[in-house]
């Protein structure tokens, strides 16, 4: 049975359901075996829900599009009321919320069977997923190396063939990333695209969004049309969609206008083969018919750098001390790591003019780059700066000055915060790989609130140059 997990993405599994011929116990139970065997080598797995999933096959899941389909969350803000949620941190452990997220109630309308959750960095804070709490989380194409972050465990689990989809979040590149670093497609949606309740309709001011790593486009479209949508609360909710995204992936996108964007707006130095394997993807693209120039839309970096750090560092400061005054303890050493102290420290002492300073500071960007994108339809670039680095680098417990680190991580992944801020929809394509093996990601970026024209785009990429072969030497 494990055989039909390697030959077929998620939708493939699901007709397979409808049609009769596999039973979703018989799915979900090869998911189960191979995450067992696989999960001490790669280290995905933050909770083994395996006595949730089965209950929910033999109790009848729902008639969705996904029936019968094997599921992971991400273990960071998405809950399963009285299941744990630690989000890779001690100070969380142990931690069982009393709330389903909205997305949770989604992903089980659509008939997924969820059996676990997958490892993230502590607060989903770096582009590696190490930490204290669960360990280090390696790179099925090279278990030396960081599998991204913070949506790494998830990325791993698909991409070692646990299953062909995923749940991962994104606040500064966090679905990108891992995808990127483990040869999976992600897409970030618009601001506003999927919910993020019902506790919170927002997370890191708007930066943070949720979705998922796939080995298809298709199965990405399918997911979104499962779980967009307003929820009660709503603070925002970005344009619906003109027809199903699904419909979208191969449907013709036309001849678009294309800006190919080489160095990140930090002027970070960015490896000679990511230059290359992203110059290949823009002849790729010139070879389909689309238009392609070398151009990047003006913001003030510095601003904005220090706007996203001011967001995050605060949210994340405000998350801690509530739940330490929840505990009744005193945060320390013995709760958090290293950096995230620091973080922490940082973010007490932002005051609410620097909350508004950053807030508006994303704003101008946000409309430099709309300004921008009326000249081009996407915005061409690498996803990261440099191939996955070795583990131990840029996770939370290196020891180095928060400058430092911070430098480390803003280097590596330069390209895709900037869009987080701004709330634009953005994917990476696993189209590149290195001399050594390792995947490059391929970023596009669209404007807001045109996942359609992505996914559009996505599928045209996907059939002419296919990737759903290219799998790690496991």
């Amino acid at each position: 049975m494990e055989e039909v997990l390697d030959s077929h993405d998620a939708l493939g599994l699901a007709a397979l359901v409808r049609a009769g011929e596999v039973a979703p116990a018989e799915l979900l139970e090869a998911a189960i075996t191979r995450a067992e065997r696989l999960d001490p080598r790669f280290n995905f797995l933050a909770h083994r829900l395996y006595d949730l999933g089965r209950e929910a096959v033999a109790a009848g899941l729902p008639d969705g599009p996904f029936r019968g389909v094997p599921w992971l969350l991400k273990d960071l803000n998405t809950h399963i009321a009285g299941e744990l949620t630690e989000s890779g941190s001690r100070l969380h452990r142990g931690h069982r919320p009393a709330v389903t997220s909205e997305l949770v109630t989604r992903i089980r309308r659509a008939g997924f069977a969820i059996f676990g959750k997958t490892t993230t960095p502590e607060f989903g804070l770096t582009g590696t997923t190490e930490s204290t709490l669960t360990g280090a989380t390696r790179n099925p194409w090279n278990p030396a190396h960081v599998a991204g972050g913070s949506s790494g465990g998830a990325a791993v689990a698909v991409a070692a063939g646990v299953l062909p989809a995923a749940h991962a979040t994104d606040g500064g590149g966090s679905i990108r990333i891992p995808a990127s670093c483990c040869g999976l497609f992600g897409l970030k949606p618009s601001r506003g695209r999927v919910p993020m309740g019902p506790s919170r309709t927002e997370g890191w001011g708007g930066m943070s969004v949720h979705h998922a790593v796939t080995r298809s486009v298709r199965d990405s479209a399918a997911i979104l049309d499962a779980t967009h949508g307003a929820e009660p609360g709503s603070r925002y909710v970005a344009p619906p969609p003109q027809r199903p995204y699904l419909d979208e992936v191969g449907r013709d996108p036309g001849a678009l206008r294309v800006a190919l964007m080489l160095s990140p707006f930090s002027g970070a130095p960015v490896d000679a083969e990511v230059i290359a394997a992203t110059r290949a993807a823009a002849d790729l693209l010139a070879g389909l018919g689309h238009v392609v120039e070398e151009a990047a839309p003006e913001i003030d970096f510095a601003a904005i750098a220090e706007s996203s750090f001011a967001l995050m560092a605060s949210s994340v400061a405000a998350e801690c001390e509530d739940r330490a005054r929840a505990l009744g303890v005193t945060l320390g050493p013995e709760w958090l790591e290293p950096t995230t102290l620091e973080i922490v420290g940082y973010g007490t002492m932002t005051t609410g003019r620097d909350f508004v300073r950053g807030n508006n500071a994303y704003q101008a960007a946000a409309v430099a780059i709309a300004r921008f994108m009326t000249r081009f339809d996407v915005i061409l670039s690498p996803t990261l700066t440099t191939l996955p680095p070795p583990l131990g680098r840029i996770g939370l417990s290196t020891g180095l000055p928060l400058q430092d680190w911070g430098q480390l991580v803003g280097g590596f992944t330069a390209f895709t915060g900037i869009f987080n801020g701004t709330g634009q929809p953005s994917m990476s394509l696993p189209l590149g790989t290195s001399a050594q093996g390792l995947p490059i990601g391929i970023m596009v970026t669209g404007r807001y609130g045109e996942e359609d024209l992505l996914f559009r785009l996505a599928g045209q990429v996907e059939a002419a140059a296919p990737w759903a072969g290219r799998r790690p030497p496991l």
